[in-house]
Order: C-alpha cells, then sequence, then structure tokens
C-alpha cells in the first residue's frame, strides 16, 4: 500500500467518517489518501510522497494550492470580519464581486444571487423560475428539460434534473416531475456525424420535446459544452445556439450551469461570454474561489429580479436563505480570483498549454483501448473501451477506472475517473511539461491495469 492502513487517522477515518460517492468498505482494503498539505498542483502526504491533483480536487482548484496571494486575501478579510448574515446587511467584498460577475458576463444578466455550492446555485435558478411563472400569472409552467446523462448536483430540485440514473434511480419517487430528452453523444453519434463539423442534428429530440411541451415548461438547463458527471461528454456549441432559439421562441427560461466549465476552464472566463449566448439564469460555482471555500452565485436577467421587486405586503420577495450566504472570507478570495484571472493575459495565455493537452492527450488514442481523447480548452479525457470497433464499454463490474486510480497514485498522479472515461482537470497554471508528465503517468497506468 502506499501508505500505511494502520496509521492512526486513517483507522479513525474508518471508524468515523463517511466520505461522499464512496463505497466504505473499499477503505477495509484501499485507504483513502491521508494528505499533509497542498502547494501549487501537488498534494503530499503524511510521509512526503507527493501527488500531481490533475482533477483540481473535484475541478475546484483554478490556481494552484496554497497560493500566496489568495491567502493573502483571505488573511487580509479575516483581519476585518469573518461572516455576517446577509439579510439586512451588506459588505465590500459582496457588493465587488457582484459588480464583477454583472459586468463580465451577458449584458442582459443584470443581479447576482449568492449561495454556497453549485447544487444550491440550481436550486436557486430552479426556485426563482417557478416563482417567477407563478407571480406573472402562467403558474401551469412547472415542468424543467433536461438532457440524459446530465449532471447538475445532488439536493433533492437539482437531482430532479440529473439524467445519471447511479445518483437519482434511489429517490425517483419523491423528484419533480420534469422532462428528460436525448441529449448529445458525439462518440456514439446516431448520426454518424462529427461534433467538430456537425449541425448538432441531435438537437431534434429537444426540440420535439420542447415543441409537444411548451405551456407546460419553465425552462431548459445545460451544461455548456462538457457533461461532465457524465464523463466529460463534449458536444457542439451549435446545439447551444439552437436551444437558445428555441427558447426565445416559446418563451421559456434558460440556464446555464455553468459550475464545472467557467472560469478558463474552455478557454474563456464565462462559456456564454464566449459564444455569446444570453440566459436567463447563470449558475456559478466551484472555481470561483479557486477551490479555497465554499461559494456560488446564480446570475439573472433583470426581467426576472423585477417580478420580485414589489411591495412588502405583497409577499413576492424570494425566501431563500443560506446561513453562510455570501461569507465576506469566500467573496475575498473570489475577488482576488478573478483579479488573477483577469490580469497579464492570464486567459489568453492558456493557448500553448491547452495545445500541449491536446498534443499529449491525443498520444493516448494509440492505446489499443483508448477509443477518444476529446478535448474542450483545459478540459481532456480518455474513453477506454472493451472494443475500439464496436466502442463497448468495460463492464460496471470490473471498476477499471478504479484499478487506473491506484496504478496512478504509484506513479505520482491523483486521478479520479468516471467509470472507464479518464479526464484531465488540473489546475490552470500547470506547465506543459507538467502536463507531459500527467499524460505519461495515465499512459503506463492504463497499460498497467489492461496489459495491451
Amino acid at each position: 500500500m502506499l501508505q500505511k492502513q494502520n496509521d492512526p487517522d486513517l483507522v479513525r477515518d474508518l471508524n468515523y467518517v463517511w466520505h461522499p460517492c464512496t463505497q466504505m468498505k473499499d477503505y477495509e482494503t484501499v485507504p483513502p489518501l491521508l494528505i499533509e498539505r497542498a502547494e501549487g498542483i501537488y498534494l503530499y502526504d503524511k510521509e512526503g510522497r507527493r501527488y500531481m491533483d490533475v482533477i483540481s480536487s473535484w475541478w475546484v482548484n483554478l490556481l494552484g494550492h496554497n497560493h500566496p496571494r489568495l491567502n493573502a486575501a483571505i488573511k487580509a478579510q479575516l483581519e476585518k470580519m469573518a461572516h455576517v448574515l446577509f439579510a439586512g446587511v451588506t459588505h465590500g467584498p459582496a457588493v465587488r464581486l457582484a459588480e464583477s460577475l454583472v459586468r463580465l458576463s451577458p449584458p442582459g444578466l443584470t443581479k447576482v444571487f449568492f449561495s454556497d455550492n453549485g447544487s444550491t446555485s440550481v436550486e436557486v435558478a430552479v426556485k426563482l423560475s417557478l416563482q417567477y411563472w407563478a407571480q406573472t400569472g402562467q403558474g401551469r409552467r412547472r415542468k424543467f428539460v433536461y438532457l440524459k446523462d446530465a449532471y447538475h448536483g445532488e439536493t433533492l430540485g437539482a437531482l430532479s434534473l440529473c439524467g445519471i440514473d447511479l445518483f437519482r434511480e434511489k429517490f425517483q419517487d419523491v423528484l419533480m416531475d420534469n422532462l428528460e430528452v436525448e441529449g448529445p453523444d458525439c462518440y456514439r453519434c446516431p448520426y454518424g456525424l462529427k461534433r467538430e463539423s456537425c449541425n448538432a442534428e441531435c438537437f431534434e429530440a429537444m426540440e420535439k420535446a420542447v415543441e409537444r411541451n411548451s405551456a407546460d415548461i419553465a425552462g431548459a438547463i445545460v451544461e455548456p459544452l462538457v457533461q461532465g458527471a457524465a464523463g466529460m461528454k463534449m458536444y457542439s456549441p451549435v446545439y447551444l445556439r439552437k436551444l437558445e432559439d428555441l427558447c426565445r421562441s416559446y418563451g421559456i427560461h434558460l440556464i446555464l450551469d455553468e459550475v464545472a466549465v467557467a472560469f478558463g476552464r474552455t478557454g474563456s472566463l464565462f462559456v456564454c461570454g464566449e459564444l455569446g449566448l444570453n440566459p436567463t439564469f447563470l449558475c456559478l460555482s466551484k472555481g470561483i474561489t479557486s477551490g479555497y471555500l465554499p461559494l456560488a452565485a446564480t446570475l439573472v436577467e433583470e426581467k426576472i429580479y423585477r417580478a420580485f421587486y414589489d411591495e412588502y405586503s405583497t409577499r413576492k420577495m424570494f425566501l431563500h436563505s443560506h446561513s453562510y450566504t455570501a461569507n465576506p472570507l469566500a467573496c475575498a478570495c473570489a475577488n482576488e480570483t478573478l483579479s488573477l484571472l483577469l490580469e497579464n493575459d492570464f486567459l489568453a495565455g492558456l493557448g500553448p498549454k491547452v495545445r500541449a493537452l491536446g498534443e499529449q492527450g491525443r498520444k493516448l488514442e494509440e492505446l489499443p483501448r483508448c477509443g477518444e481523447f476529446r478535448q474542450t480548452g483545459m478540459i481532456g479525457a480518455a474513453e477506454l473501451v472493451e472494443d475500439k470497433g464496436t466502442k463497448k464499454p468495460f463492464a460496471f463490474e470490473r471498476r477499471v477506472g478504479h484499478q487506473i486510480y491506484q496504478e496512478g497514485l504509484r506513479r505520482g498522479v491523483f486521478m479520479r475517473p468516471l467509470g472507464n472515461v479518464i479526464y484531465f482537470i488540473p489546475p490552470l497554471t500547470i506547465s506543459a511539461d507538467e502536463i507531459e508528465t500527467m499524460i505519461g503517468a495515465a499512459r503506463d497506468s492504463i497499460r498497467a491495469v489492461l496489459q495491451k
């Protein structure tokens, strides 16, 4: 084992801790990685071994661990105030952050509602949409359209928009009644087309669903360009442009869940800004504080805000609150994160790294069991298959990804595959040489497990 299973902290962990997305019985034989500290793109265990954090600690770390400027921003705010409620009170860090987000996002988004994680940013959008329709005389609009294999969080409202059975099947009976439609699957495209050149013919399913149910639909929600938890499924921007047009033609809300893809992950600050899209709601979290503190934001169009702006006696206010809404420490960290992303052409400077990820990642396709390497900006993914010709996936029970994860640890790389998909979302501060090391370790780990 990489670490001593009888380490006192690991023993106590198994006795007292319940980890997320984990079969705890696994820890009887393969304990969790016990991390002591982190620096840059690396995690360090108690024995001093280092592991490249190629998934940015669940996609949140943008600028590396223990960043001196982010540390300083939090320390400076801590000297003033750690927290204060956000109802009837405001503070500079939140005001500055809201102003920046509005200024940097598409022009139709004018207000920011803060919460504390990706799921709640989606919950806020869903509840605002439903209450908007109720307060404007269209209360029958109660359904949301979402894509098969979509992931928008695990609170019950967000889970109702999730198209992955693994997450939702045990709660199906208590979830909202929404509309699931077949989404893009470019690797196994039923039309035999390529994402780089198609006209998003797969949009047909969404179009038909909205046409049939338009009077009952409150909104449509998607993860722009990359469906993360589905295995980093990537699709054409044409699909998003068609969806925006469809939503506008039927007067329904467009919710863009950029929780995982904003703040430079695809190469731009926001996908919607890069593509010229104008959503009704924009959901943000994860990288907003570069992985330091929990924070989320839901940006909304002015017309939504105006439907709630009235005399107190009308009871039209939005009654949704979290104790740590707009936490000053988190907002200060988010402000410094934005500053780092926007200065010295940081995002434009990602170009060579994006090219390096593509060049190195495509080498994985030389492996007999790698069906496809796909990439959007600084997100890369290799889908492993039992048979390249038929694109047959490995059986769930084989846990191919889990085996590769363990091999990666032996090579100093921390990966957490999504089933049979080995993916890479490293901190944006990774170097081209480190990208080569990352892909090389993944290649060697795949070979060690699949032995071909």
